[in-house]
């Protein structure tokens, strides 16, 4: 199976992104994760996202708040589908989402909801599960799991409201 990356412009962003960590574990799905800075360590970065392919990775997740120009640097080196997560830090998030979503035709950036980790893990299991059908069982089950739910919490407020 491919590995994902998860790549941080900060030591701080780890607590929004360890949900998506957690998920990508919970799936069996080989992970690695660093922080690597678009500003700060621009070569690092570039030089990661170049290897990125012959290392093994298939999907690189990248978080990062304010200017959040990091998810595009690691999209500009690679053809690897790259994830944004733009991080809540100044304006509600709006800045890093913005940063992160308008990216410059030729280099696409899938991005998720602004400390969207979980979701952005759940794209990269969905894109590795397109040559994975083990993998893609799992996530057919996640989903009629989550239905199943839906259902029991839709029962349950049903005999609720008939006791008022």
């Amino acid at each position: 199976m491919k590995k994902v990356a998860v790549i941080m412009g900060s030591d701080s962003d780890f607590e929004v992104v360890s949900a998506g960590i957690k998920q990508l574990k919970a799936l069996n799905i080989p992970v690695e994760v660093h922080v690597m800075s678009a500003h700060r360590t621009p070569e690092r970065a570039a030089a990661f996202a170049a290897g990125a392919m012959g290392a093994g990775f298939g999907v690189i997740i990248a978080a990062a708040g304010m200017a959040a120009h990091l998810a595009g640097v690691l999209a500009a080196n690679t053809t690897l589908p790259v994830i944004g997560i733009p991080i809540r830090s100044t304006f509600d998030g709006l800045d890093a989402l913005l940063a992160t979503v308008q990216m410059p035709s030729g280099i696409p950036v899938a991005t998720v909801a602004v400390n969207g980790a979980k979701n952005a893990a759940l794209l990269a299991a969905q894109i590795l599960a397109l040559s994975d059908d083990a993998l893609a069982d799992k996530l057919a089950q996640m989903k009629a799991d989550m239905a199943e739910g839906v259902a029991k919490k839709d029962a349950d407020i049903q005999a609720k409201a008939e006791l008022l």
